[in-house]
């Protein structure tokens, strides 16, 4: 933490550039009652990339990715938003980005979706489909498998479990439909395995059937800038009630992360960087 401008930003609890004393590991254990008990899981998951330079370039890439791959997690889930960095930022090449999250490691590999900001605006502040946006092709070329309105199932026999993958609830096709197709995803899951499913924005969890163990998401970044812990400015229709962390309604579960970057202002406060440990089952040792 050797700019002086940094220095400073840490003494009020503001981030802007990220580095490794910086940023949280958050662990959550949730008791989940349709995740089986005897099949145990790891999650690492990190979300809110907005990859851009001096704020969270290559080198704090580097460092998520040592820090994320210490955690030892069967799985590594990231969710969304890799592109589009704040204000007064350089940006980089989605290949630029992509290639030290190609460093990621897991037993169970690394999965992803896109969020919002990896599609393209267009005029008043859409985002436009695109059928392969250069976040999936560079993803893809390290070995990431991006979701869209997709599930597999991963595991054998008794201790498999549904990845299921949600299009982004912002981006829209041409004609005004939005991407997202819940239905569509979750009838892709082929048996009675528990789901987890990655959806970008929390705002679609009123929709979420019973049947999905376990929903992750990302978006809000925990208000990015709060005040006495209030957040004056939420990207949701739902304000603060999917703000942060493990949210339980009517016996369905979700977790918010707090992202990494910055949307925006290229300033964090009281909302610090975080990955996400999730224990699902029984405890690892």
């Amino acid at each position: 933490m050797g700019h002086p401008i940094q220095r400073l930003l840490h003494l009020f609890g503001a981030h802007s550039w990220i580095e490794n004393d910086g940023i949280r590991i958050v662990r959550y254990a949730p008791s989940v009652f349709n995740w089986p008990s005897d099949l145990p899981l790891r999650i690492a998951m990190l979300s809110d990339f907005h990859v851009a330079e001096p704020w969270l370039g290559v080198d704090a890439l580097e460092t998520i990715v040592r820090k994320t791959n210490a955690l030892g997690a069967d799985i590594v889930l990231l969710l969304g938003d890799f592109e589009e960095g704040p204000r007064f930022s350089r940006h980089l090449t989605a290949d630029a980005w992509a290639k030290p999250l190609g460093g990621l490691k897991a037993p169970l590999g690394v999965h992803a979706v896109l969020g919002n900001h990896d599609y393209p605006r267009i005029a008043r502040k859409r985002h436009r489909v695109l059928e392969r946006p250069e976040a999936l092709v560079a993803l893809e070329s390290v070995g990431i498998p991006v979701y869209v309105n997709q599930a597999v199932r991963l595991g054998t026999g008794e201790t498999s479990f549904w990845l299921a993958g949600l299009g982004d609830q912002i981006a829209e096709h041409e004609d005004g439909r939005r991407l997202a197709d819940l239905d569509g995803t979750l009838a892709k899951v082929g048996d009675d395995a528990p789901v987890i499913l990655m959806a970008h924005e929390p705002d679609i969890f009123p929709e979420v059937p019973e049947r999905v163990a376990l929903t992750l998401s990302g978006h809000v970044h925990h208000g990015q800038i709060r005040f006495f812990g209030y957040a004056p400015v939420v990207p949701s229709r739902y304000g603060r009630r999917y703000l942060h962390g493990h949210i339980v309604e009517e016996g369905r579960h979700l977790i918010v992360g707090a992202g990494l970057g910055h949307s925006g202002l290229p300033l964090r406060f009281d909302a610090p960087p975080e990955i996400v440990l999730i224990e699902l089952g029984a405890r690892h040792g």
